[in-house]
């Protein structure tokens, strides 16, 4: 007998019974509506609202104050499991307190991203944790279970791995395809997800607005096929922001939102993140699909089932057996270590010959300069600081402030026009201004800018101005307030912004030069394009909502007060040792919506440290950046560099212990810093094994590799091992710590096979561990890595593959510090040639490809491969025509010819134009041919090739 005379209200049932019961209660309208982001209450049960989706990537984001960790990119660059996991708790407190005091607050956590930083010049690499899928894998993981806690029922958050799938570009994200072959989906962009989801940490999972291989992602077969074989767990998948909408207005894949709406719905998306707050365009798509018959209710029944399931795991039903219910841990002692312990893990020591660790001491001045040495910067998906540390911050704590010296190394001017100099009207001090965001808001992309303050005129006196050049001409100004010029929703610009920032960033401008004005520039608004002009009323980009056009804009004449590389010498001149900071603002030149588009380090930075490096040679570079750079200059120039990624609301201070050798770096780089621009391959070209990329395929020397990071300890590597035992691989070696300080040392391990084919990885990460050792101290670190972890995506057999012969197993202190190395051999039949005559040979099955594009087959699944420019080929190696084939066919859909080049014999077959490019037909011709050779064809024309088959 039960109290409850509701079953869904039961908790001696099992979540899947009342879940059932539940589903059963509501009617049509009600269920229909849990499937819009902002889910309403269903009052008659006694339900209440919940929406889906808190940004939590780095620390409870867009809802005002919280504890700021280090950028994900940072916390990937710890290498460290088990500290990310304690981040993840913290973050998952702090979104439970949060919501015990702000409604608004959400437990289904958009977070960790776990995209792969195959590019370095992708706008978003801040927000992934490297280029590998082992370690990404790993810190997932970690940070996940983390964010869900440790109760076998009830979830502190239920996290949401983003973006599905192979999605590392910004350029025409909505309506891009990336064209991914077999072996690139299976050995890397599904590796990053499948982990984290086997571990049982993850809620579910986010599509990325992009296309793969034709069909956009929230439409994708592997959905189903692939992200749900990997569990029982019902997850749920959500829509990202407005991408619903994009498969008609944009992608233009579906005639008609109904259409797109059930296709989604059906392919496995659960949660529509659309039209903002207003849940009705969407619902109404569903009813209407569901009219029109395009959907079922069981349809709808079964995205239900799995966001219900996902809300009592949360402990909604059941806040008195909630484990989590009733925590209040936010901003505590223990977090605020925990992010200055994360900071100073994230650093990476990239070069030191010997300048580091600086000690502090008598008579010793350190000079920090630099564009971000006075800064903590924040991105898009921070939370709001609640205690702030910039390096100068850190330095001057720890050395002492009558012994570090500052010199920001803006340019400081002023800008004249007709009627005068350009001025900032009275104004309050910047402590006076509130921080953007501090209130929180579902839709930070809505917070306006300010209007309250008078803009700027023009008159007898000037207003000096902090002049930044971010790269590629992008400036900002800022006054000696410390407020930044600004364009609010009226047009008018103000000196009103305490940083950059907002969904378009309203506090960056360009100088463009008017011919026929000897030194005079027009300045260009770029978060409106229009121009700046001086009124009466004051200054303005917009009138009445209309840009300012060229013609219209105010010339202006800019005067340098002062150049900031004058006072950089200043100060490095008068300093022991100079400590130069440089890197990006994470809401320029690279960030969500803007790819970066060079590697080098801004014309302005790099001229500050060459300054600095000139007036006093005992000069270290700390870039602070979400991104590598191509400093190829400084690293042979200069004795010392480090690099860290943004690093929350203790990076000063953590920086100061590293610089001082309180703490030993033992940060490791999380992808590969290339030499220049020259070694990077298309950023749309995601064909990571033909074009090379990042540490697996990259045959030329980079700058720093994967997994670089030197300490001031000094470690050896002895006594390797490596026994196959069953399913496993079993390594140990040990790691002793020969120097005179305490450190954490980071033991990689990777394996290659030892007669490697051309297109396997060069060597591959498979494990890894991070130890702290004292001076003398030795450990023996053992790893157990299954035996799958050694084999790749047969294209040949359509599997995983791992196959028998001699492995070399590779321990050392990067990928390519390699120490120790050791063999093992497996047993088993090897794979053997390509059994066309059985498979035949589908078309993306290929190992080599030139001037092709991997395509969609149909709306619903398949893939296809069409010729980019006219004219593709694709290789087939080792193809088994076995006692010998009669006839050849091709199935292919728009027009050309495909021709098919084995053993000296050629066929072409011509494709009659079809009905479009899902309508396949099958031509054939005889061909006569045995044995096992490689199989070339040219694809021609228009046409779309599914596959050719053999037949004897």
């Amino acid at each position: 007998m039960t109290d409850h005379p509701l079953p869904f209200r039961d908790p001696q049932l099992s979540f899947a019974l009342r879940t059932d019961d539940l589903l059963g209660r509501l009617t049509l309208d009600e269920r229909i509506a849990m499937l819009h982001q902002f889910a309403p209450a269903v009052e008659r049960l006694g339900i209440g609202p919940f929406r889906t989706g808190q940004e939590a990537l780095h620390g409870v984001a867009w809802m005002g104050p919280a504890t700021v960790f280090p950028q994900a990119v940072g916390l990937g660059a710890t290498w460290n499991d088990e500290l990310v996991r304690r981040v993840g708790e913290a973050v998952g407190d702090e979104v439970r307190a949060k919501r015990a005091q702000d409604d608004r607050v959400g437990l289904n956590v958009w977070a960790p991203t776990v995209n792969l930083l195959r590019h370095p010049l992708w706008g978003r690499g801040e927000e992934g944790y490297a280029e590998d899928p082992a370690l990404t894998s790993a810190i997932a993981v970690a940070y996940t279970r983390g964010l869900r806690g440790d109760d076998p029922r009830y979830w502190r958050t239920a996290p949401v791995l983003k973006h599905w799938l192979a999605h590392n570009n910004e350029t025409d994200r909505d309506t891009a395809s990336s064209s991914v072959r077999p072996r690139v989906l299976h050995e890397y962009d599904l590796r990053a997800f499948r982990d984290a989801v086997r571990a049982g940490a993850v809620a579910g999972v986010m599509p990325a607005y992009n296309l793969v291989n034709g069909r956009p992602n929230h439409v994708s077969p592997l959905l189903g096929q692939q992200l749900r074989s990997w569990t029982d767990q019902p997850l749920v998948v959500c829509s990202d922001a407005g991408a619903p909408s994009n498969l008609v207005d944009s992608e233009h894949y579906f005639d008609t939102h109904e259409e797109a709406t059930a296709a989604s719905l059906r392919a496995g998306v659960d949660s529509f993140t659309d039209h903002g707050q207003d849940s009705t365009v969407m619902t109404g798509r569903i009813r209407d699909a569901l009219a029109k018959g395009l959907l079922d209710e069981s349809d709808i029944d079964t995205a239900v089932r799995r966001l219900l399931m996902l809300r009592f795991a949360l402990g909604e039903f059941d806040p008195e057996l909630d484990p989590y219910a009733d925590v209040t841990a936010f901003d505590t002692a223990a977090h605020r270590a925990l992010a200055l312990e994360a900071a100073e893990q994230s650093v990476v020591l990239l070069k030191n010959d010997g300048l580091l660790p600086l000690e502090p001491r008598d008579g010793r001045t350190v000079a920090v300069v630099g564009l971000l040495a006075d800064a903590c910067k924040l991105d898009w998906y921070s939370g709001t600081l609640l205690h702030r540390s910039t390096p100068l911050d850190g330095l001057r704590e720890r050395y002492g402030a009558e012994n570090v010296l500052f010199a920001e190394g803006a340019d400081r001017v002023r800008l004249s026009c007709a009627d005068g100099w350009l001025r900032v009207p009275g104004t309050a001090p910047a402590e006076g201004v509130e921080v953007r965001g501090a209130e929180g808001a579902l839709d930070p992309a809505l917070l306006a800018g300010r209007t309250d303050l008078p803009p700027l005129t023009c008159g007898a006196t000037a207003t000096d101005l902090a002049l930044v050049d971010w790269g590629d001409g992008v400036l900002t100004f800022r006054t000696d307030e410390g407020l930044y010029l600004s364009v609010a929703e009226d047009g008018y610009v103000r000196a009103s912004a305490d940083e950059p920032g907002g969904w378009i960033v309203q506090e960056t401008f360009r100088l463009e030069a008017v011919e026929g004005h000897d030194g005079g520039h027009r300045l260009l608004h770029i978060g409106t394009g229009g121009y700046v002009t001086v009124a009466a009323d004051g200054a303005k980009v917009a009138v009445s909502g209309e840009k300012i056009s060229a013609a219209g804009a105010t010339v202006f004449v800019m005067e340098t007060v002062e150049r900031g590389q004058d006072a950089v010498a200043r100060v490095a001149a008068a300093a022991d040792t100079v400590i130069v900071v440089a890197g990006n603002d994470p809401h320029i030149n690279g960030r969500e919506t803007e790819d970066r588009t060079t590697l080098d380090l801004p014309a302005q930075q790099d001229r500050l440290w060459r300054t600095a490096r000139a007036a006093n040679p005992r000069t270290v570079l700390v870039l602070t950046s979400a991104y590598p750079y191509a400093v190829t200059d400084a690293a042979a120039e200069l004795p010392a560099l480090l690099w860290t990624a943004h690093g929350g609301q203790a990076a000063g201070t953590a920086l100061a212990r590293i610089l001082a050798g309180d703490v030993s770096p033992a940060g490791r780089l999380p992808q590969t810093w290339y030499a220049s621009d020259a070694d990077l391959p298309d950023l749309l070209d995601y064909d990571i094994i033909g074009s090379r990329q990042t540490y697996l395929y990259f045959d030329g020397t980079p700058l720093f590799p994967f997994g670089h990071g030197l300490t001031y300890a000094g470690f050896t590597y002895a006594d390797l091992t490596a026994e196959v035992a069953g399913e496993r691989l079993r390594v140990a070696l040990t790691v002793t710590n020969d120097g005179a300080r305490a450190a954490d040392e980071v033991a990689q391990l990777y394996v290659r096979a030892t007669e490697s084919a051309a297109d396997l990885p060069l060597r591959k990460l498979v494990a890894h561990r991070r130890i702290h050792l004292a001076p003398g101290a030795a450990e023996r670190v053992e790893f157990l890595v299954p035996v799958e972890e050694l084999g790749h995506w047969s294209v040949a057999h359509g599997r995983w593959t791992v196959e028998p012969g001699a492995y070399e197993i590779l321990a050392g202190a990067s990928s390519t510090d390699i120490r120790l190395t050791a063999g093992a051999v497996l047993d088993g039949e090897p794979s053997g040639p390509r059994p066309v005559v059985e498979r035949g040979l589908e078309a993306a099955d290929y190992d080599e490809q030139q001037g092709t594009e991997i395509l969609d087959r149909t709306k619903v699944a398949g893939d296809t491969v069409a010729p980019v420019d006219g004219v593709g080929q694709l290789l087939f190696r080792d193809c088994d025509f076995g006692d010998g084939v009669q006839t050849v066919t091709a199935s292919a859909a728009g027009s050309g010819s495909v021709t098919l080049a084995v053993d000296g014999r050629t066929v072409e077959l011509v494709v009659p134009a079809t009905a479009g490019p899902y309508d396949y037909r099958t031509v054939g011709a005889a061909l006569d041919v045995r044995g096992v050779h490689d199989a070339r064809v040219t694809l021609q024309g228009a046409v779309r090739l599914a596959g050719i088959g053999f037949t004897a």
